[in-house]
């Protein structure tokens, strides 16, 4: 009797340790499913059929003054405008693109690092000269020293990116208005003034 009493808690342990085990095995199966969640800027895109770093720049390799290829790659960011956000650096195998974004008409998080982007757009590539170098290194806040050391032009790998997709958790401020936001407000209130002046006026 004591032997089937004993059998009997044994098998009972070792259903519980199983079922207990599969809920694991699930747990970690949805959470590895689980998509990353992005903060888009510009145009909506995905991150779906998305390049890395790697193959990146390996399309760049391909590529020649006066050519331009679709793209849509992840990288890390090296470095952005610390004046408006209104480019960024990412890496790309010992290089580094040149991400502009379309027509001025969106900025990204002055405050980006550490972290991996997607942008989608064009990519091209173009000589840069020793002003524009200069430029750009003042807007990322580079030390005066290294800014007076660029004396030759470089090729530069390009991009103008029409679409930027942010890791959510990379968020940690609040989101500036856009350029072209920023210049409907200006609009509104100027118009805004104008007419309170003009009543004014003739009221008096």
């Amino acid at each position: 009797m004591k032997n089937l009493v004993f059998l009997a808690v044994l098998l009972f342990a070792f259903g519980s340790c199983k079922d207990s085990g599969s809920q694991s095995e699930n747990g970690q199966d949805q959470s590895a499913e689980t998509p990353q969640e992005f903060v888009s800027f510009g145009a909506q895109i995905d991150a779906e059929n998305v390049i890395d770093a790697a193959a990146m720049m390996a399309v760049y390799a391909d590529l020649k003054a006066g050519d331009t290829v679709a793209a849509k790659f992840q990288a890390p960011v090296n470095s952005v405008c610390k004046m408006k956000g209104c480019w960024m650096r990412l890496a790309v195998g010992e290089q580094e693109a040149f991400v502009k974004f379309k027509d001025y008409g969106f900025f990204v998080p002055k405050y980006l690092a550490d972290v991996e982007v997607v942008v989608s757009g064009k990519a091209y590539v173009s000589k840069t000269s020793v002003d524009d170098l200069k430029h750009f290194a003042q807007d990322a806040g580079k030390p005066q020293e290294e800014i007076d050391a660029i004396t030759e032009p470089e090729l530069s790998l390009d991009f103008m990116a029409d679409g930027v997709l942010v890791p959510a958790s990379a968020i940690t401020e609040e989101i500036e208005a856009s350029p072209s936001e920023t210049e409907g407000t200006s609009e509104s209130e100027g118009t805004s003034e104008s007419e309170g002046t003009s009543d004014s006026g003739a009221t008096e």
